[in-house]
């Protein structure tokens, strides 16, 4: 039978094929160490923290024994110790550096060599004078506290001057505010071809149009007439509905024949009359309807009315 031999060939097949996987095994363990040795570092393929499962498995390749597993793996964890002892011993002596020494300059015999060092010194000493001059000529150009810089800009100064005319302007509309609210007569003539002479009391802040709509509460016949379709005229002239009396003060305007700022009703009383100085006398306004304006403004006085500009000189104002 064929049985015996063919067993026997087989076995022995299979302990060649593990002598040789053992000679392959060890010519690899060979190698890695010859590496090793060549290169103190670890390989720049497997790191010194690799898996020692992973190194086993690269290393371990077809069959092997029980013991033959064992002896690698203990082989390989003994490497691994010594690269992680030479690594660190490396970092230990690279981390220390030697004191440099520092040479002596000696010093020469020769003759010229003392020239050439008191040229030097000569040299030294010269720089140091120049960089003290040139200190001393700096604090010469400095800033003289006595020189007047006021035109200079400066924004401290230009702040609380922004802010003094800030507060000028707001006293300065609280003084106007308290004179438009004073209390002033206003003496006027209903005007109906005869004078109908009366006086009312208006703030100096109120307009044209409140005025005459007190005015119509005095006379009957005017209470059935509107603001609009009444005109004030003053000194000759046509006042607009806008304009207020403060207006007219402030501006210390006039008219053709006398002051617009002066409401009441007074006579030059000068006992020597100057050419040169207008009189000081002021008429009472003017109160007519406009139908009767348009129905008599080419007869006297009516045909010397004209609206008042503010842009036109009717003549300066002057008071001995």
């Amino acid at each position: 039978m064929s049985g015996p031999p063919e067993e026997s060939r087989r076995n022995l097949m299979l302990a060649k094929q593990r002598e040789r996987e053992a000679a392959e095994h060890q010519r690899q363990k060979d190698a890695l160490l010859k590496e090793a040795e060549k290169d103190h570092t670890v390989n720049k393929f497997i790191g010194v923290t690799e898996n020692l499962d992973e190194r086993l498995i690269k290393t371990t390749v077809g069959l092997v024994t029980l013991s033959e597993f064992q002896k690698t793996k203990d082989d390989l964890e003994e490497r691994q110790r010594q690269l992680a002892a030479q690594v660190a011993a490396d970092k230990g002596t690279k981390g220390v550096t030697k004191p440099k020494k520092v040479k002596k300059k000696e010093k020469s015999k020769l003759s010229f060599d003392d020239e050439e060092e008191e040229e030097d010194v000569s040299t030294g000493n010269k720089r140091a004078r120049q960089d003290e001059d040139d200190v001393k000529r700096k604090k010469k150009f400095s800033k003289n506290p006595a020189v007047d810089t006021s035109f200079l800009p400066d924004r401290q100064r230009e702040e609380r001057e922004l802010i003094a005319r800030e507060e000028l302007r707001k006293e300065w509309l609280a003084q106007q505010e308290k004179t438009k609210g004073e209390t002033i007569e206003i003496t006027y003539s209903y005007w109906d071809g005869s004078g109908h002479r009366k006086s009312v009391e208006c703030k100096k802040g109120d307009d044209i149009a409140a005025f005459l709509s007190k005015c119509r509460q005095q006379f009957p016949e005017l209470r059935g007439t509107s603001v609009e379709n009444l005109m004030y005229i003053k000194e000759d002239l046509i006042i607009p509905h806008h304009y207020t009396f403060y207006d007219f003060i402030i501006n210390k305007a006039r008219g053709k024949s006398g002051p617009l700022f002066n409401f009441d009703v007074h006579d030059d009383v000068r006992l020597l009359a100057d050419a040169t100085v207008e009189k000081d006398e002021s008429h009472a306004g003017k109160v007519v309807e406009r139908s009767w304006y348009n129905r008599h403004k080419h007869i006297f006085p009516a045909s010397r009315w004209e609206v008042y500009d503010p842009d036109k000189e009717y003549g300066a104002y002057r008071v001995a």
